[in-house]
């Protein structure tokens, strides 16, 4: 379990880890778009009427049928049966029948870089500097926006200049995307793989480090795998003290460790939970064939899944679901979605079919069984009342693309056992609630920032009917989810 990649290939109702209440939040201006954004906008009218169709407003409660959203200024004005309500004179209207709208998509591990190179790969290792990540800050926005993920944490940088530019870009009206909690980049420990990242010399640089990128305009740190008890405690209390929030793909430090030390979320749900190795070392991340047969092995109903579920429960620590990409190892899975080999590079789609038949091959049998377990435990931690979140990952050697996946990953969690309207309710509401912002984004209701996907069927009653993308509103303007796609047909692993 040496590199990210060996981890990944081999809440419901809970309230958010947060300072307080959150107060409404005043309405930012719309930015005004640039000609080439507008070449991507459908409609913009300053009141619009979206009629006759199904609302699933992401609470979880049950899906409302025939329902009219009244847009004014980019906000929801109102949102009822049809019949009831009002739309006002000069609004906009869409006639909407056999259609459902649900919240924008927030995705809460949402990267603006790929990862799918082989070529750098030889007799099993990687050569050169180490591990290079490609950004892709030309076509990951445009994807997110394409499939209604109109929210996204980054969840870790490589550039992060890059990301801070993009969202800057974005905020102003200059490039078509979601809006962007960036992440800064990853707090590491050695040795790493990687070569875009920087290896943690103690806990002053921790601190240092934290304090070095909140002043460049991050909002949120990520811990990584090799990173120390030490190193990590000295991270979570200095962006604890600018009241920024701290989460973690960890392997050197187990997920009890981590809620002890006051780590507000994990990622990639238990599969990589490395305190169920037997005589791990501390601070030491283990090979990877011990961390696997330990995961085997463990028994999602006994005591020690439970403990670690609780803890987190009771320490108010999320867990970020992230089935797409461990989808993955699990020879056969996915089917293969033509939409997203079109989008790729030819080289990169090269190297996912290489990547995927290497996967395939060196699958153990127990992968179908573990992809099932941690299913299994993402619902027990969910029904305990632990707040469960879900982003893409979009670093699965092409098989993982920004927007798609999302969309995958709600599907998935149906999978898992929750209900359709739980599972938009975990990619919607959960994220805001934990963002702090639950009270503009996350859910259909009167007051809120209208942002919307609004899709052909019903996801409430068949969840691949998420996959039907059609419009996506983003602060009241709509967006055309083909033209967008269309833009970086052929780009992604590039640009």
């Amino acid at each position: 379990m040496k590199t990210y990649c060996a981890i990944v290939v081999t809440a419901f109702l809970a309230a958010a880890k947060t300072a307080g209440p959150q107060p409404p939040s005043k309405p930012p201006p719309r930015p005004v778009l640039s000609p080439s954004v507008k070449d991507f906008v459908l409609y913009d009218a300053t009141v619009m009427a979206l009629t006759h169709l199904t609302v699933i407003d992401g609470t979880g409660g049950n899906s409302r049928k025939d329902q009219t959203i009244i847009l004014s200024g980019g906000r929801i004005e109102a949102v009822g049966d049809s019949d009831k309500v009002a739309i006002p004179q000069g609004a906009q209207v869409l006639a909407l029948a056999g259609r459902a709208a649900l919240p924008g998509l927030v995705g809460m591990h949402d990267h603006l870089f790929y990862f799918a190179k082989i070529a750098d790969m030889r007799h099993g290792q990687f050569e050169g500097p180490g591990i290079l990540v490609s950004e892709i800050a030309y076509s990951a926005p445009r994807l997110y926006l394409a499939a209604g993920v109109t929210t996204i944490r980054t969840t870790g940088s490589v550039e992060p200049y890059a990301d801070l530019k993009v969202k800057a870009e974005i905020d102003q009206g200059k490039m078509p995307g979601p809006k962007v909690h960036a992440t800064a980049p990853f707090l590491e420990g050695g040795p790493t793989e990687f070569a875009q990242l920087h290896e943690l010399r103690g806990p002053d640089d921790a601190r240092r480090f934290v304090d070095y990128w909140a002043e460049q305009g991050f909002t949120s740190f990520k811990a990584y795998i090799h990173i120390t008890r030490a190193d990590l405690s000295a991270a979570i209390q200095a962006a604890h003290k600018r009241k920024l929030k701290v989460t973690g793909h960890l392997c050197s430090i187990g997920f009890r460790e981590a809620a002890a030390l006051g780590i507000d979320n994990l990622e990639h749900g238990f599969i990589v939970d490395t305190e169920f190795v037997p005589n791990k070392q501390p601070d030491v991340c283990p090979p990877g064939k011990a961390f696997s047969e330990a995961f085997d092995q463990l028994d999602p109903n006994g005591d020690e899944a439970r403990k670690t579920i609780d803890e987190l429960v009771r320490r108010k620590v999320a867990v970020t679901s992230t089935l797409p990409v461990l989808e993955l190892r699990v020879p056969g899975r996915p089917v293969l979605n033509p939409k997203v080999l079109s989008v790729l590079l030819p080289e990169a789609r090269n190297n996912y079919f290489l990547r995927k038949a290497l996967s395939n091959e060196q699958a153990t049998p127990a992968a179908p069984a573990a992809f099932k377990k941690e299913m299994q435990l993402e619902l027990a931690f969910a029904r305990a009342g632990g707040l469960l979140l879900t982003g893409c990952d979009p670093t699965g050697m092409g098989g993982v693309i920004p927007g798609f996946a999302d969309l995958r990953g709600v599907e998935l969690l149906s999978e898992a056992g929750f209900s359709p309207v739980e599972a938009i309710r975990i990619a919607t509401l959960n994220g805001a609630q934990f963002l702090g912002e639950s009270s503009s984004i996350g859910s259909i209701e009167k007051g809120k920032q209208a942002d919307l996907l609004i899709v052909k069927g019903d996801p409430s009653s068949n969840i691949s009917d998420i996959e039907n993308v059609e419009l996506v509103f983003k602060d009241g303007v709509a967006y055309d989810p083909s033209k967008l796609i269309d833009s970086v047909r052929g780009l992604v692993g590039l640009r």
